[in-house]
């Protein structure tokens, strides 16, 4: 035995055995059928190394491929629970010997009645999984359950996760509630105290609404079959008010209701049909069954889960007074919208007002007449100025002439009286004249047309261009003549010689 090589009850040492003992060291054969392994690296022995990614990837495919791992039921004693700020919880189940981690999201725990708690003995429906950043092996938990809660339990699960898979239970298929519904369908059972809570608590909240009552069994083996005909009662009677005119009196949303009570007494809620009707059922639907703590399929399958019945009326109607109140808020806000817009309208008016105001005839007559008088005084003090001017030369001027003026109007006097010898002298030869013209003026009389017009003779013209006939042959048989005497004119016509 070489100094190499271990003994026969050790294991293997990393570098003590070669890959290959027919083949010397380093060297790999080549050819068809050989494997293109890598060889291994001097002083090993050809063990395969795995990295960690491979080893936790190889675990995962294990856990997947094990059909027992993918849907199960653990049961075990919770230990810290831990909730982290996206809501999941984390939290341990264990036994005498081992535990298991577990995580929960948040959506899963929200939809489950039952909390996680530290020291409580539940049974947990999952799956095992490995989250490989960490290789942690995981119960990924859908939902938890008080331990040896027996085959009811078990059966709800299951009924749970194949409606589930239907999408019965989806929140995209919910139906948003009216506001204020005129109308309110309740099915429940006419003996118990749910309908006189739900009735008390409509009439408190909202007094408008008008309340429907449909009776049916809600516990016992007829219970769900009875249930299922409420819901088709409903369905009838909304149709029926429709078709006879009267929508408002058609049930616009629909309760379920009932008392608490274990879970053998709320069964009928977890009943297939049951749940089948609900969601089936033409307007919403608002289950109401059993305490807060009480979950039963309806409440899934319902558009709306109250925790109580109580609840359930409080949710399907509006409060009162916090709607009066709303309404009242509404009212101020309106009253200080329509203030401020009359503000704004008023300003608005005002500055069309002085915007009509400066475009009136009056104001543009007084803009004008400002305009006018502006220019007049302009005008005075230009003309005041360029009169200032020839006003000061005139006093100037009227300052060196002082002194000379007297003289100056003495010889004017002098002239003046010469001037009185002259009108004699003018008045004579005016007289002489005005005797010549007077001389003329006969003899041109004497020798003038008129003058031999008064002695009797006439002046002869032809009417039609005014011509004097001096000769008979310039007036024809017929010829229109006027005759022209001292006194005026004649009318005549020339005959036939």
């Amino acid at each position: 035995m070489s100094e190499r090589e271990p003994p026969d009850w050790a294991l293997p040492s990393w570098d003590a055995i070669p890959a290959d003992p027919t083949e010397p060291s380093g060297l790999r054969p080549v050819g068809p059928g050989v494997s293109n392994a890598p060889a291994a690296a001097p002083g090993t022995f050809g063990v395969r190394i795995m990295g960690v990614s491979e080893v936790t990837r190889s675990i995962r495919g294990a856990v997947r491929s094990d059909p027992r791992l993918s849907d199960l039921w653990v049961e075990g004693e919770i230990g810290r629970v831990t909730i982290s700020s996206a809501g999941h919880a984390y939290f341990a189940l264990k036994d005498e010997r081992n535990q298991l981690q577990c995580v929960w999201f948040r959506d899963d725990r929200l939809r489950s009645a039952f909390e996680a708690q530290a020291g409580l003995r539940v049974v947990a429906h999952g799956r095992i999984d490995v989250f490989e950043p960490q290789g942690a092996l995981q119960l990924y938990v859908e939902s938890i359950q008080p331990a040896g809660l027996g085959d009811l339990t078990l059966r709800f699960e299951a009924l749970k996760a194949r409606l589930a898979a239907e999408g019965l239970f989806e929140v995209a298929r919910k139906r948003p509630l009216p506001p204020r519904p005129a109308t309110i369908a309740v099915i429940t059972s006419p003996t118990g105290a749910v309908w006189k809570d739900i009735c008390h608590v409509i009439s408190r909240r909202w007094p408008l609404t008008r309340v429907v009552l449909v009776a049916a069994q809600v516990q016992g083996d007829s219970a769900p079959a009875s249930l299922v005909g409420a819901f088709r009662k409903v369905e009838r009677y909304a149709a029926a008010q429709i078709a006879a005119g009267r929508p408002d009196e058609a049930p616009a949303v629909t309760i379920l209701a009932r008392g608490g009570g274990s879970l053998e007494d709320l069964w009928a809620f977890n009943d297939e049909a049951v749940v089948r009707a609900v969601v089936a059922h033409s307007v919403p639907v608002v289950c109401g069954v059993g305490h807060e703590a009480d979950v039963t399929l309806a409440d899934f399958a319902a558009d709306v889960r109250a925790p109580t019945p109580s609840a359930a009326a409080e949710v399907v109607v509006p409060d009162r007074a916090e709607f009066l109140a709303a309404v009242r808020t509404g009212g101020r806000r309106l009253d200080g919208a329509v203030t401020m817009r009359l503000r704004t309208t008023s300003r608005e008016v005002v500055a069309e007002r002085r915007a009509l105001d400066r475009l009136s005839p009056v104001a543009q007559l007084a803009t004008a007449r400002e305009r006018v008088g502006l220019a007049l005084d302009r005008a005075t003090r230009a003309i005041s100025g360029e009169l200032a001017g020839p006003r000061r030369r005139v006093e100037q001027l009227g300052v060196r002439l002082g002194p000379t003026l007297p003289g100056r109007l003495a010889r004017d006097r002098v002239r003046l009286g010469r001037g009185d010898v002259l009108d004699g002298l003018a008045v004579r030869r005016v007289a002489i004249a005005r005797s010549s013209v007077a001389a003329a003026t006969a003899a041109l009389g004497v020798l003038g047309p008129q003058a031999t017009l008064d002695r009797g003779y006439a002046i002869v013209r032809r009417t039609d261009d005014g011509r004097i006939v001096r000769d008979p042959a310039d007036a024809g048989p017929g010829t229109r003549l006027a005759l022209r005497v001292a006194k005026g004119e004649l009318p005549a016509t020339a005959d036939e010689r």
